[in-house]
């Protein structure tokens, strides 16, 4: 099914008027998504951080982080931001999850 704006909206109508409702909400949805992931990837991160027991338990938590990791960048780069390196810098990525990042 095509989606196709109502034909009041065409596209010189959009031109003139700036506004384009579908590229906001599409925006909007990218943004929640971002944030989102980006809470998922903290949690998992603190986790991580805060475990002291066995290295079966922090094999898993690695896994876990690494994923949220992997999902939060691949959603940054959808947003158009495609450097990494503040983010690593700023949540203290452990190189042992940045070495997992995309593995399965």
């Amino acid at each position: 099914m095509a989606l196709r704006p109502p034909g009041n909206l065409s596209a010189n109508s959009l031109a003139e008027t700036g506004f384009d409702a579908l590229g906001y909400e599409i925006l909007a949805e990218k943004a929640a998504a971002l944030g989102r992931a980006g809470e998922r990837a903290e949690i998992c991160l603190r986790r991580l951080k805060q475990h002291e027991h066995g290295a079966e338990g922090r094999t898993a938590l690695v896994r876990e982080a690494a994923e949220a990791v992997y999902a939060w960048f691949i959603q940054r780069e959808l947003c158009g931001l495609r450097r990494h390196d503040d983010v690593i810098r700023e949540y203290a990525i452990p190189k042992e999850v940045l070495v997992r990042l995309g593995a399965k």
